[in-house]
């Protein structure tokens, strides 16, 4: 599974990062997925939990 993230799309609500922040980080201002990290039930929550649409899983 990857998760992709569409940057001109994203309305930065947060949730990605509130709902898993050991997937969904800024760092070093950079936006970084790591889905390794956490279930992949969990990373499916938090993608589909996300209001603008800018995650998307990729099988």
């Amino acid at each position: 599974m990857q998760v992709t993230w569409d940057e001109n799309v994203c309305i930065h609500a947060g949730k990605c990062v509130a709902g898993a922040p050991e997937v969904f980080k800024v760092e070093d201002g950079q936006f970084k997925i790591d889905v390794t990290a956490a279930p992949e039930d969990k990373v499916r929550d938090v993608v589909a939990q996300c209001p603008s649409g800018a995650l998307k899983i990729q099988e």
